[in-house]
């Protein structure tokens, strides 16, 4: 009789900038052999494939995702596929049936098969009418694509969960920041990308105003809080199990440059907005996740110094 090594557990979207980061941390925690890491495209010496099981998956295929979830055993999925924001306001027809359709084909096997699934939002799901600081209650409409289909996912997960008893879970991210993989079409990119170009070429050119203050995390602190909610006890989250507020910093743009040029000697930078500060401004400031800090003891270990530290000494290595 064998014994029980764990969760076997499946990751989509597991190329992108979440599901790189998170595979790891799930392949430390539970071992190689249990995580399948899937994903639409296939990607030449990538973590997610080279350390562990990979196979291509279209997770619209609602049929062929239920056959893998039966074939390997699964029990828990992170569904990390998805059109991120300024990608999506460029092709908000594949952003709608990815981030949707996708989401409700994930869903969908989750009821046939009995799976925990973790379905994560953003803090795209606010729109103007939001407070500056967004509280968990705040109303929620968005004014982008990308912003809409997360409104709609967390409705779903909630449907699923009232309605299936499908155990869902979500977190509204905030803007994510990795030296690990690149960024993946986010309005917050720039927060990635300055590190970058700091470095390699001592000039970043931003695509938002000076005074831009958007709310942040660095991603280990969001791979953390993912982990800690799913593993959570169900009784103890309550009728925002779908999409929790959670918090890092918030900085301006200027802010980020001014402290990277301390750091690197001759660095300069502008500001050149483009269709992306349309998008930015439409977010809050910064986000109330006291339900969260609550419920399922979340709290970020990172602030905007240690993430600066810790993006330097990841890309280079210092």
């Amino acid at each position: 009789m064998n014994s029980y090594e764990g969760p076997k557990i499946l990751v989509t979207g597991a190329l992108g900038q979440i599901g790189t980061d998170l595979t790891v941390a799930l392949r430390e925690k539970y071992g190689p052999n249990q995580v399948i890491a899937t994903d639409i495209r296939k990607i030449t010496n990538h973590p997610s494939i080279n350390n562990g099981i990979f196979q291509n998956l279209d997770v619209l295929d609602t049929q062929n995702l239920v056959e893998v979830c039966k074939k390997n055993d699964i029990e828990i999925i992170y569904h990390l596929a998805a059109i991120l924001s300024a990608v999506g306001e460029q092709n908000p027809e594949k952003c709608r049936k990815v981030n949707i359709d996708g989401t409700i084909s994930i869903l969908e096997a989750a009821r046939l098969c009995s799976l925990r699934v973790f379905v994560p939002s953003s803090i795209a799901v606010f729109g103007p009418d939001c407070p500056s600081h967004a509280l968990q209650s705040s109303p929620l409409n968005p004014t982008t694509v990308y912003g809409q289909t997360k409104v709609i996912g967390e409705k779903l997960a909630k449907e699923y969960w009232e309605n299936h008893n499908v155990d869902t879970r979500g977190i509204r991210y905030p803007g994510l920041i990795s030296y690990k993989s690149p960024p993946g079409g986010g309005t917050t990119d720039y927060a990635v990308e300055i590190f970058h170009s700091a470095i390699n070429h001592g000039h970043y050119e931003f695509f938002v105003k000076p005074d831009t203050r958007l709310p942040m995390l660095y991603m280990d602190d969001a791979i953390n809080a993912t982990l800690s909610l799913m593993d959570s006890p169900s009784k103890l989250l309550g009728k925002y199990r779908s999409g929790f507020n959670i918090s890092g910093f918030s900085f301006t743009a200027q802010e980020l440059a001014v402290k990277i040029a301390e750091r690197i000697e001759g660095f300069t930078y502008s500001f050149v907005p483009d269709n992306r500060q349309k998008i930015a401004d439409s977010w809050p400031d910064s986000i109330d996740d006291s339900v969260s800090r609550e419920e399922w003891n979340w709290h970020p270990k990172f602030d905007l110094d240690s993430m600066i530290d810790a993006m330097f000494e990841g890309i280079v290595g210092a």
